[in-house]
């Protein structure tokens, strides 16, 4: 028993519990949901690994989904490659999964740099180039690399 009365399976159970209702919400990954789990007061002397290896086993959480899913729903929000590829990173997702779930998202990232350019700034291009910084350091922000600015600003 732990200071608040619960034994450490019942403790157990509170972390699948919090895990599976995270996961529902949205996809998550690995390391996402080990880090909202260490943060409760009751995943003490709970093997968070194994917790979330039974998570792996029964599907609940897969990293290839949550990746796929993440990459889709930031790239119609209108980032770009850079930022997408550093959140996933910071998310633990590692570099083979990475470049397997880029290579089947079929993204035409430098359309997509366009249609934000333009939805931002309108069709012109601008030949200021004080406006043109201002709208190359606007895509640079949403994660665009610079090949693919730079080929739109020309």
């Amino acid at each position: 028993m732990n200071s608040l009365g619960f034994s450490k399976k019942d403790n157990y159970s509170r972390c699948m519990n919090s895990a599976i209702n995270s996961l529902a919400m949205r996809e998550h990954s690995r390391k996402e949901i080990y880090n909202k789990l260490r943060k409760k007061e009751f995943s003490e002397n709970v093997d968070l690994y194994a917790l979330l290896d039974k998570l792996e086993a029964k599907d609940y959480l897969n990293e290839q989904r949550f990746t796929e899913s993440f990459i889709r729903y930031r790239a119609q929000r209108g980032q770009g490659l850079n930022k997408i590829t550093n959140d996933l990173r910071q998310r633990g997702i590692n570099s083979s999964l990475l470049n397997l779930a880029l290579d089947t998202a079929e993204i035409n990232w430098y359309q997509l740099a366009s249609e934000q350019r333009i939805k931002k700034f309108g069709e012109k291009i601008p030949h200021d180039f004080k406006e043109k910084a201002k709208q190359m350091r606007f895509l640079s922000r949403r994660g665009f690399d610079s090949e693919i600015i730079r080929s739109l600003m020309w």
